[in-house]
């Protein structure tokens, strides 16, 4: 490739950090470039996991960096290697394992908070299905279960030769479920889901109140428990304490471990800040990485906003002390200062909906959505627990709270739409 085509493809690289801070990684810099011309930006990854990582939450932001650096529209693919007639990658297909390339146990942050959970997922990816079976891991939102839940996947595939492995939300399975009636597939569905060496249920509170889905749970646990196949689930409270979920389904969510995932310790918080800061090739001191712990305090990806605050910010240049204590500063006083009341309102008017409909029990898209958005803002925004938020909007509980706000999180990841939504929203509501 011609000197020239380097130097473009590094300064879109470049771009794509400040673009996208959020999803900027350190190793952006061993990307290569498989062919370049003809409007097509053909891209070499390290590997189909960081391929898969592109292509899930970087495809908008390199589209947008190679046209403002080109001046041209260009199209963007990701593949794995160097040449583009070897090693492309095939995407998984809906369903199929797709591992984000961060979360692996190396990367973990093993502290006081968490040490039990990390422990028995390293044992269950061992030895499946015959340590702890089932693991149930439960803790409030951002403390670490997906990432362990994915590495628990990525383990067992390199321990496992051939192992099938089904990792999925609980949203997924009840809806494929649901689909699986309506399309005359349970039979498919069935073998899909009871004959795997390893389920992964993340979130699996979302079986509350569906009674179909339940039952179908129930025997697809009973079928691989019986087969000594691993189950793992993830939830934001231990199964007892999940409402509307019957006792059959709660005494089997506790014949293997029920681990607590707590809130990291200050000094856990330091370590966590100074792994994720080097994951992004970002050069942060230990007074920084202390001041960052000392200031945010309730969970990782609370940690990981900070942290890309803060990347944003630096654009470029040397990250201080001063720095940081801006970026998180303007952050604290905006918390202060903005109310639910103001985030209702903001988000009612670019909808053009009624204050009245986002406290209703309406399920309509025009309503859901706005409702969630709400609910995200809420818990971004203010320092208001998920049962405040949820009392302002219809009295819903905390888990639904708690559910808009990871729906929104990760729509926000590859929706450019969305991300124009919530950033004018958030405008209107600094105003």
């Amino acid at each position: 490739m011609a000197q020239n085509s380097r130097e473009i493809f590094e300064a879109i690289v470049e771009r794509v950090k400040v673009l996208d801070p959020a999803n900027s990684r350190n190793w952006f810099n061993s990307l290569t470039v498989k062919n370049f011309g003809g409007g097509m930006l053909d891209i070499g990854c390290p590997d189909s996991e960081s391929a898969g990582f592109l292509q899930d939450n970087c495809i908008g932001s390199f589209t947008r960096a190679a046209q403002q650096i080109t001046g041209h529209l260009v199209s963007i693919t990701f593949g794995v290697g160097t040449k583009t007639e070897k090693n492309n990658i095939t995407f998984p297909a809906a369903g199929e394992l797709r591992l984000h390339p961060d979360y692996t146990f190396d990367s973990f942050v093993v502290g006081p908070g968490n040490r039990l959970a990390h422990a028995s997922c390293i044992a269950v990816s061992k030895t499946p299905g015959t340590t702890y079976n089932p693991l149930f891991i439960y803790g409030s939102v951002g403390l670490g279960k997906t990432h362990l839940l994915h590495a628990i996947c990525r383990e067992t595939k390199a321990n496992i030769e051939n192992a099938k492995i089904q990792f999925l939300s609980c949203e997924e399975f009840v809806n494929r479920f649901i689909t699986a009636i309506e399309q005359g597939t349970l039979t498919e569905f069935k073998n899909l889901y009871r004959t795997v060496d390893l389920l992964v249920i993340d979130d699996v509170q979302f079986l509350r109140e569906r009674e179909q889905s339940q039952e179908e749970f129930f025997h697809t646990f009973n079928a691989l428990y019986d087969n000594r196949r691993q189950i793992v689930l993830s939830a934001d409270s231990a199964p007892g304490e999940i409402p509307s979920l019957p006792e059959r389904l709660i005494s089997r969510f506790k014949w293997g471990l029920v681990v607590r995932i707590d809130a990291p310790s200050y000094e856990t918080r330091v370590a966590i800040v100074q792994k994720k800061s080097r994951l992004r090739g970002m050069a942060v001191s230990d007074e920084i990485a202390e001041y960052i712990a000392s200031k945010v305090k309730a969970n990782i990806r609370e940690i990981e906003g900070a942290l890309t605050s803060l990347y944003a910010m630096a654009a470029g240049e040397e990250i201080t002390l001063e720095l940081a204590r801006k970026a998180l500063g303007d952050k604290e006083s905006a918390d202060k200062n903005i109310t639910i009341t103001d985030i209702i309102k903001a988000v009612t008017s670019y909808y053009d909906v009624r204050p009245a409909d986002l406290q209703s029990k309406k399920r309509s898209q025009s309503i859901t959505m706005p409702r969630q958005v709400c609910m995200y803002l809420a818990r971004s925004l203010t320092n208001h627990s998920l049962e405040e938020i949820g009392g302002h909007l219809g009295g819903r509980d905390h888990t639904t709270v708690m559910h808009a706000c990871g729906k929104i999180s990760e729509m926000e990841q590859t929706d450019d739409k969305l991300q124009s939504q919530l950033a004018e929203i958030t405008r209107r509501i600094s105003k």
